[in-house]
């Protein structure tokens, strides 16, 4: 059972439910995108469903609220360290289906690996997802056919129609809004993507690793690591140590997010480099999407949002290339 609020009584009721919580969602920054006459759209704080874009895809995933790209740790002297305070607040946070099976992701490798990570939890438990139904697909998305296309497990859900909205509480935490009329809730979900992605069930590694078909990323692939920070299933990051010029003794331990693609992300010490080729990172990666990660967690971890194809500027298709894996696979892993 859900309700159906206008414009006005849905106002209303996110002005009540702001005494308790912080809202975070996508928002456009007018010409701020990757050439002059683009636009961003990522996540922050807001204050009302008006400052929140919904009619295109966000550049940016929900993740950057939870894992930010660079992230203070502790500070340090000499003699001691002190963990900063955490300043976020109880919060929701507004996605699409897909975004919200990649925070599923994401609390699989902070939470339930081998180790909590202790940063991670104490954001973690401070936020409630509000799931945004969506009517028709953006460009590149293939969330059908990764499965990441419906879910029910939120706090809320909301629906966005022309004369109002729709919303469904599953949290007991959050008040029900005190006007609207009850309605039966179904999430507006995308029951079919125009992107057709078939995925491997089953990859032989050893038989892969070495396939013709990486080797065209060589030269297509510029290293930019774009995909990789767009991406809201990737995880992988540096530290660094700052140390402060007025005592360089003292300075502060960061977590910085980082990419797979970029040169030097497998540099080790002795000056010794494992997949310094681009055909490797990118085998890397889409093995580690739609095969690594479901040999280990039983799901792929890739979730079909197609930010990585959206942004890449050489316009290498994330979809065309599991699509290749996998005729590779089915062919009885025979190279041309």
């Amino acid at each position: 059972m859900g309700y159906k609020l206008n414009k006005q009584n849905f106002d209303e009721y996110l002005n009540n439910l702001a005494k308790s919580y912080n809202f975070y969602a996508p928002v456009c920054k007018e010409k701020a995108g990757r050439y002059s006459d683009t636009d961003l759209v990522i996540y922050e704080q807001v204050k009302s469903f008006d400052e929140m874009c919904w009619d295109v895809k966000s550049d940016f995933s929900a993740k950057d609220v939870l894992l930010p790209l660079n992230d203070t740790l502790f500070y340090f002297s000499e003699t001691e360290y002190k963990k900063p305070e955490n300043k976020m607040k109880p919060s929701l946070i507004f996605l699409r289906s897909c975004d919200l099976h990649a925070i599923k992701r994401t609390d699989q490798i902070y939470l339930y690996n081998k180790f909590e990570d202790i940063y991670y939890k104490e954001k973690r438990d401070l936020v409630k997802f509000v799931v945004v139904g969506c009517q028709s697909e953006f460009d590149n998305c293939h969330c059908v056919d990764f499965k990441s296309n419906y879910s029910d497990d939120y706090a809320m859900g909301l629906n966005i129609r022309e004369d109002g909205f729709e919303i469904d509480i599953k949290d007991s935490e959050i008040d029900k809004p005190q006007r609207g009329n009850e309605i039966e809730f179904l999430i507006d979900y995308i029951k079919e993507s125009s992107t057709k992605v078939n995925i491997p069930e089953k990859v032989e590694l050893d038989k892969v690793i070495n396939a013709s078909i990486w080797g065209e990323y060589s030269t297509r692939c510029i290293a930019c690591g774009a995909c990789n920070f767009v991406c809201p299933t990737c995880t992988c990051f540096t530290m660094q140590d700052i140390f402060y010029e007025d005592n360089s003794n003292v300075g502060e331990r960061k977590r910085v997010m980082a990419s797979c693609e970029v040169d030097g992300f497998c540099d080790m010490a002795g000056g010794h480099t494992f997949r310094a080729d681009k055909a490797d990172r990118m085998r890397f990666k889409v093995l580690h999407k739609v095969s690594d990660f479901k040999e280990r967690f039983g799901y792929d971890m890739c979730v079909g949002c197609g930010r990585c194809d959206d942004i890449c500027p050489e316009h290498i298709n994330f979809a065309n290339t599991v699509n290749k894996l996998n005729d590779f696979v089915e062919g009885g892993y025979k190279d041309e």
